[in-house]
């Protein structure tokens, strides 16, 4: 689907032609740039598209199933981005991820958005508000859209850091730790900040290329991006470091979390065993005297003697006692 076609010239939005190959034309020689923006388009939907724009078959495909890694192609007409924008539902403790895929040309992007997450309406609004950075062209609009995701992923990260934080005073607390449920929540979690991860880390090495901070540095120049948006880029990267750091604290953390869980279940697993075998050494004793004394033996010691049983149970009682102090000294019970 469509959502939205618009030339843009000197930073200022004008509607054109619904026709894309005369919207193009007249872009081009006005010196401005198409924006066209579409929502999980059908193979039949993107074919005109792929025509007026000569877009590459192979990232036509990837456009179209989606299911990619964030990354940055160069063709011979077009430079092909993928971005995956996250959205985290406080509610139900879930991250999930859409795809945005962007065709960058000589005049000419067009967006492919899969997912509800991310809509590309306020950046597109944001975008509009600001015509001297839209006047740069096509590069403004990919640096508004890569800003835009990688800002929201800072969101997500302290959203995550809260709610981990939560579940850390959950496990050391002193009446929850134990709880069954928690190593479900905390693997859950462990799989919420891996699907995070793979958002995020494969983005680094497309924002360092057009940074310019890649393994070339700044001597190889990227197609149909304007050299001077590098330290623009610089900056979506150095966000996007800080957010790839707070995804490697979340990750170790929680595993540390987890750990600190299941070691606090085996201590008081054991806790629990010490206090049943403390009480079944106390409860041995008179089991021991009224085994000895149940027997059918006719000649047995204090028998016949009136005051055999009251000092058999005062036996008992001294020696429980005896034993109950000194499972209690040890911190068995």
């Amino acid at each position: 689907m469509i959502v939205d076609c618009a030339i843009y010239r000197d930073g200022r939005r004008r509607e054109g032609p619904e026709d894309f190959s005369d919207a193009l034309g007249e872009a081009r020689a006005a010196g401005g740039f198409v924006w066209v923006g579409l929502h999980e388009p059908t193979a039949k939907e993107f074919d005109l598209v792929t025509q007026e724009f000569a877009l590459h078959p192979l990232a036509v495909e990837d456009a179209l199933k989606a299911h990619q890694r964030p990354k940055l192609e160069v063709y011979e007409d077009s430079l092909f981005m993928v971005l995956k924008p996250v959205v985290y539902d406080a509610a139900s403790d879930m991250v999930s991820s859409g795809e945005i895929m962007v065709f960058l040309g000589d005049a000419f992007v067009v967006t492919v958005r899969h997912g509800e997450g991310a809509p590309l309406t306020a950046v597109r609004d944001r975008l509009e508000k600001e015509p001297e950075l839209l006047g740069k062209g096509p590069t403004a609009v990919l640096y508004g859209i890569t800003d835009a995701a990688v800002d929201h992923y800072l969101d997500v990260a302290t959203e995550l850091q809260t709610d981990l934080e939560g579940l850390e005073a959950e496990v050391f607390s002193p009446d929850d730790g134990g709880s069954r449920h928690t190593a479900s929540r905390i693997y859950n979690f462990k799989r919420q900040v891996l699907e995070f991860r793979r958002a995020v880390g494969p983005l680094g090495p497309p924002l360092s290329r057009l940074a310019g901070t890649g393994p070339f540095g700044g001597s190889v120049r990227v197609p149909f991006v304007d050299d001077t948006a590098r330290p623009f880029f610089r900056d979506v990267h150095d966000h996007l470091t800080r957010v790839n750091e707070s995804v490697e604290g979340l990750d170790r953390l929680v595993s540390d979390i987890l750990s600190a869980h299941l070691a606090q279940m085996s201590v008081r697993q054991n806790d629990d065993m010490r206090k049943i075998s403390a009480w079944a050494a106390m409860a041995a004793i008179p089991t021991m005297i009224a085994g000895i004394y149940g027997m059918n033996f006719e000649h047995m010691p204090e028998l016949r003697w009136v005051w055999s049983y009251p000092v058999l149970i005062a036996v008992m009682a001294v020696l429980e006692v005896l034993v109950f102090r000194l499972f209690k000294r040890r911190g068995w019970l």
